[in-house]
This record gives structure tokens, C-alpha cells and sequence, in this order.
């Protein structure tokens, strides 16, 4: 995990260094705009421009100081490492704020959209794989399996597009996006919640489509490797009903391949994807990461990417520990 962590976090800090356009070349802009819309004659433009020269080393030191790009990129880095002890992630150039503030002030999208599409995936796909596999080769599965196809086709921008202009704006079915209304504050409890959900459902369609069709079929392929096995033959020549056969023996060992993706429990706290937080107007981790990358809002960045390798790295030590659980005859000893 170690070294993993260090090249995920020395490559970013390098290329988002390297990058052209950062928060210096942005503030000379911003200070030549601002500058820029007096008049005069060509004579004091001249003198003008020496002494906007003169001024901008001054104030390009006086930056480079206040940005800490006054010392090399290693030095950078290795004081980046030195605060990430204390957890201390330097204030956002954007924003005028911790970063850990701005990036927990995000979490609500993020997490609400994460938790609901990981846990509504698991609770779909799960039986719908194990129904086709009982019923391989059938009307069901071949509709199902045509439906799944059809649905996994479908872009999420597209459907996204889809959802606003026709079920949003022609029917008014759902709001045209957010994440809440403008009297939520003053709403009950239950009204609260309904109000939620009625801003969620389009967003989570976008989220989902694509996790169901794969989910899905991998449930149904691992189910029938699964029911092909001799103990499970053994159990129905024993004289065990179908649903027992299924459920109390071949769903268990099934299951193993799909503990692999349980390890993205960790990832729904960091959960986000641009273009359904454009579409629908959500303000999230995604959007976050994207304004950050085009602001060059290096420390923010930087405290996307921690967050984000860690993240990964223990939902990978997760599905290990599902591993286990679920099929006793692993063992990392």
C-alpha cells in the first residue's frame, strides 16, 4: 500500500506542477485585466508597460512566495508529505478555505448518490442473476438479457439529456435538477425525505444503467459454473427442493467473484461523476475535481487524489476480508 500510495501522489503532484496556466499565470492575468482599461497616449503606454514590467517581477516573487513556488518541486512535495501528517491540506486557492472543508462540503451529494446506487445495484442484480441462471436459455433470460444489452448501450449524457428535455421538461414528471428544493429547510421530516427522493431518481437512473448490465451477468455466469458442480447435483439427487439447492448452497460460492466489487463500498464516499453533476446541476466531488483540475487548484487536487488512493486501497483490503468470509478455503496465512 505504501510504495502504491507514494507513486499515485509523486506522479499527480508532478503533472499538476508541470501543467501549464497555474494559480500564478491566472492572478498575473486577472491583475493585467484588471489594469488594462485605462486610456492614454502612446507615450505613457510606453512607460507604461516598463513600468508594469518592473511591477510584475515584484509581484511575480511576492506570489511565488505566497503560493510556496519559491522553492523547488521536490521541497514541495516533501512539505505537502509533512503537513499530510497533521492531516493538513492547505487552504484552496478557489475558494479561501481549508481544503478538507471544501471537499466535506460536497460529501451530502456525493455520499447520498454513492450509498443509494451501490446498495440498489447489489439489491437488483443479485436475484436478477440468480433468476436467469435458474431459468439459462429461456423467454426470461433471453428478454432480460436483451433488456440488460439495450440499457447498457445507452450513455449516461445521452439518457441523462433524455431524462431532462422529456421526463423533467415536457412531462414534469421530476425537478430539471438539484438536490433538494428551495423551501427544504421549512419542509417536515417526511417531506423532507420525499422531496429527496424526487430529486434523486433521475440522477440515479444515469448512475446505475451501466452497473446492471455487468453486474448482472456476472452474477448469472458465476451461478452457473456454480450449479454445474457435483455437490450441487449431490444435494438434489439428496431430494432437496430447488429453492434449498440455490439458496443454501450454490448462492454462497456464487457469490465469490461479486466480493470483488464490494470493495467499492469504500469509493461511494468519494463517489462523483462530471457529467451527471453538469447535467442535473448537483454539487459534488466530480464537479469539484473538474473545476479543481481547470483552476489548477493544486491543493485541492491533491487532497482529491489522497483521499481517493486510500479509498481504493482499503475497499481492495475490504474484498479481501469479504473474500474470506464468504468462501472459508481462502487463506492468506
Amino acid at each position: 500500500m505504501i510504495p502504491t500510495f507514494f507513486g499515485i501522489t509523486i506522479v499527480t503532484f508532478a503533472l499538476i506542477n508541470m501543467a501549464p496556466g497555474g494559480p500564478i499565470e491566472q492572478k498575473l492575468q486577472a491583475i493585467r485585466f484588471g489594469s488594462g482599461g485605462g486610456g492614454g497616449g502612446s507615450t505613457g503606454s510606453s512607460v507604461g508597460n516598463r513600468g508594469d514590467s518592473a511591477v510584475n517581477e515584484e509581484v511575480i516573487e511576492a506570489l511565488k512566495k505566497q503560493y510556496g513556488f519559491d522553492k523547488p518541486l521536490h521541497v514541495r512535495y516533501l512539505i505537502w508529505l509533512k503537513n499530510l501528517s497533521r492531516l493538513d491540506f492547505g487552504e484552496s486557492f478557489t475558494y479561501q478555505e481549508p481544503v478538507t472543508d471544501v471537499i466535506i462540503s460536497k460529501f451530502p451529494v456525493s455520499l447520498t448518490f454513492g450509498l443509494t446506487s451501490l446498495f440498489l445495484t447489489y439489491l437488483i442484480c443479485i436475484p436478477l442473476g440468480v433468476s436467469k441462471a435458474t431459468k439459462a436459455g429461456g423467454i426470461y433470460d433471453r428478454l432480460t438479457t436483451f433488456g440488460l444489452n439495450l440499457t447498457y448501450s445507452i450513455p449516461p449524457l445521452i439518457l441523462g439529456i433524455f431524462l431532462i428535455v422529456v421526463v423533467a421538461g415536457k412531462w414534469n414528471l421530476a425537478p430539471l435538477g438539484g438536490f433538494q428544493s428551495d423551501d427544504y429547510e421549512s419542509l417536515s421530516t417526511w417531506a423532507r425525505f420525499t422531496d429527496r427522493l424526487h430529486h434523486m431518481i433521475l440522477p440515479l437512473l444515469c448512475y446505475m444503467i451501466g452497473g446492471f448490465t455487468e453486474l448482472s451477468t456476472l452474477m448469472r455466469n458465476s451461478m452457473l459454473d456454480v450449479i454445474k458442480s457435483d455437490y450441487v447435483r449431490t444435494a438434489r439427487a439428496k431430494g432437496l427442493s430447488e429453492r434449498k439447492v440455490i439458496f443454501k448452497h450454490a448462492l454462497r460460492n456464487a457469490l465469490i467473484p461479486i466480493a470483488t466489487g464490494l470493495g467499492g463500498f469504500f469509493g461511494v464516499f468519494l463517489a462523483g461523476s462530471l457529467i451527471i453533476e453538469q447535467i442535473f446541476n448537483l454539487d459534488g466531488i466530480g464537479l469539484l475535481g473538474y473545476q479543481s483540475i481547470m483552476s489548477r487548484d493544486y491543493n485541492v487536487i491533491m487532497g482529491l487524489t489522497f483521499m481517493s488512493s486510500m479509498v481504493l486501497m482499503l475497499g481492495r483490503i475490504f474484498s479481501d476480508v469479504i473474500y474470506v468470509m464468504v468462501d472459508p478455503r481462502i487463506d492468506f496465512k
